[in-house]
């Protein structure tokens, strides 16, 4: 049986993955050091090797702990919601997340480009399973007239795409939009726009 962690094991251990997702997020896995690390956590790699074997270890322990809060807001749409509002909630929680986890963000994004080597099991499992899921609820509230149609797993790719791009580009977007700009702000109501006018049921022809 292991022993409960201790409060100041608790606290290194915290350290560690904050320094790790730092250092993971601006060099990527293979750029990223256990030395790098070590010194954004402000601890001797020895002691940061007491806590994690490996390199991979850390970047695995970073990536399970992520994949919970990157699919909770696809999980909270609500089959028994009105569609256009389900949907659009989505948008903004996901856009919410970019903000708000900009670091996470650009980790999962490494790993995705990298060709999933720690995620494909779990993405080729739960996500296609959550995928599959809500794909189902698009294409009934399709059936029923009460949104457009369109391929509902490109839907969500597409959400995904237009709300991560402001955290895995965020200095391509600031540089671009220039001084005095809310990329956040000004994308939720661009983005509600957007998909509103997509998903509006339209007379089939």
């Amino acid at each position: 049986m292991t022993a409960p962690r201790s409060r100041i094991q608790r606290k290194n251990r915290e350290t560690i993955l904050d320094a790790a997702l730092e250092v993971f997020s601006a060099h990527g896995f293979r750029g990223a050091t256990l030395d790098q690390i070590a010194e954004v956590a402000g601890l001797s790699k020895p002691n940061l090797l007491y806590y994690f074997p490996s390199k991979e270890a850390i970047h695995s322990a970073l990536l399970t702990g992520l994949l919970d809060t990157w699919l909770d807001p696809l999980r909270t749409m609500d089959p028994r919601g009105e569609p256009v509002a389900e949907i659009l909630g989505y948008v903004r929680r996901k856009l919410d997340l970019a903000r708000d986890y900009p670091r996470e963000s650009r980790l999962f994004a490494g790993e995705i480009i990298q060709g999933a080597p720690r995620l494909a099991g779990v993405i080729e499992t739960d996500l296609r399973a959550l995928v599959e899921d809500k794909a189902a609820v698009l294409r009934a509230w399709m059936e029923e007239g009460r949104i457009a149609r369109v391929d509902p797993v490109h839907l969500i790719f597409s959400i995904w795409a237009l709300t991560q791009h402001y955290a895995d580009f965020d200095a391509q977007v600031r540089l671009v939009l220039g001084p005095g700009h809310d990329p956040f702000a000004e994308a939720g109501g661009f983005l509600d726009t957007l998909f509103r006018r997509l998903l509006e049921p339209r007379p089939d022809p």
